[in-house]
């Protein structure tokens, strides 16, 4: 775990200078730019709710095609909030409901036999719920008869204490899109076929009016869930009145954010592991082939957090006052060094997704021998781990109390990876 230390210089004002900015101000930017991301999630949310209402009406090629089209443009909002965990436990508490991962599919659906069966780690891996209406849990038979979403919240996600039985949020909804990805580290997504949704003597794979209902429940989980995130950040919310609650605190809430998405979770368990590994399983949008813009998206919502500016789904902008003002006041030369180690990144990621789009698919840059993928990967995860070192700095020109930031064994540690 990387630790900063803790610092005693103080913020110093000269008379008659300009103030440009005040913890109080740029709390209320963070503040807003949380509120106006959760929103345009929801957003995107309830227009994939749609989407998934048009599929399950009328089942064809075409509505699971903008099922999937409204699934992918949830995720470029919503990865932006991101940020938001780690600092503030009100995210990071209710963020497995949303975007936990990765997940044993087998769990919700019919897999391929090569997927394997229970396991000592996890003895509902294929359980398969959309073929079962009852199953044990614990000793106890569960009525599955009716797959709803407090079924989803209170019975099935993370039954028996495993995490990784993610039967909720954005993943478990990619995989009944999509279904498994069976490319391995070649080139191409999952490709569940429009008539698992179909009806009568065209309905594929079986129970398929049970998939549907899975899938309805899902989504309208998802919808509820980021209703009340949403609720959370505007003005009188929950995580709002927490952050400004001690001035000092919330800044160093965005700086604990910022620092642990960009070290142990987006460089060290996202990126560099799956490297380490070589193992597509490893993609954090694995069944839909997303995983470049998932990371393109994380990154850019710490540069907006810091900078004090994010462009909405409409295309309008929340800014305000910004984290990096305040730190320009202490050190000018630490602000400059951070936003363009922040700008850095986004290169480095960018160059990811254009390649991927262009054909050279993340899960095919994490195959054995794969320089060219693995160089992309890796001078990605080494300016992530760079703007880490200069977010530390910027705690320490603001003289605030040492913070903790996630890490990772991939990068810490990586022989603990094989232990």
């Amino acid at each position: 775990m990387i630790r900063t230390m803790t610092a005693t210089a103080a913020l110093i004002l000269s008379t008659g200078a300009p103030v440009l900015a005040g913890k109080a101000e740029v709390l209320s930017t963070y503040a807003d730019i949380a509120a106006a991301g959760y929103e345009d999630s929801l957003i995107k949310a309830q227009e994939l709710n749609a989407a998934v209402d048009a599929l399950l009406a009328d089942p064809s090629a075409a509505t699971l095609a903008a099922a999937r089209t409204a699934w992918l443009e949830s995720r470029v909002p919503y990865q932006q909030t991101e940020v938001f965990r780690f600092g503030n436990p009100i995210v990071d508490d209710w963020e497995g409901k949303v975007n936990a991962w990765p997940l044993d599919e087998g769990l919700i659906d019919y897999v391929d036999a090569s997927y394997g069966g229970p396991s000592d780690e996890n003895e509902l891996a294929a359980l398969n719920v959309v073929a079962n209406t009852s199953f044990t849990l614990s000793g106890e038979q569960i009525d599955a008869s009716e797959i709803t979403p407090d079924f989803l919240e209170e019975t099935l996600h993370e039954a028996d204490a495993v995490e990784s039985n993610v039967a909720t949020g954005y993943h478990a909804i990619e995989f009944l899109l999509w279904g498994q990805d069976l490319n391995g580290t070649e080139h191409g997504a999952g490709d569940r076929p429009w008539t698992d949704f179909a009806s009568g003597d065209d309905c594929t794979n079986q129970n398929c009016e049970r998939r549907g209902e899975y899938l309805k429940a899902a989504t309208s989980l998802l919808v509820s869930d980021l209703e009340w995130m949403a609720a959370q950040w505007i003005e009188g919310g929950e995580a709002r009145s927490a952050l400004t609650a001690d001035e000092s605190a919330g800044i160093a809430a965005i700086l604990t954010g910022m620092g642990s998405l960009s070290y142990g979770e987006q460089a060290g368990e996202r990126m560099k592991l799956g490297v380490l590994l070589n193992d597509p399983e490893e993609e954090h949008d694995c069944f839909s082939d997303n995983t470049h813009n998932s990371h393109y998206y994380d990154g850019m919502g710490i540069r907006n957090v810091y900078n004090g500016e994010y462009v909405r789904v409409d295309g309008s902008t929340v800014s305000g006052e910004s984290l990096s003002s305040l730190v320009a006041e202490a050190d000018e030369g630490v602000d400059a060094a951070l936003r363009a180690d922040l700008n850095q990144t986004m290169i480095e990621l960018a160059q990811i997704k254009t390649a991927a789009e262009a054909g050279f698919s993340y899960d095919q840059m994490l195959e054995r021998g794969n320089k060219a993928g693995e160089d992309l990967i890796m001078s990605a995860v080494g300016a992530l781990v760079t703007q880490t070192r200069s977010i530390e700095r910027a705690v320490t020109a603001l003289g605030l109390d040492q913070i903790g930031f996630e890490g990772s064994d991939s990068l810490d540690d990586p022989d603990a990876v094989f232990q």
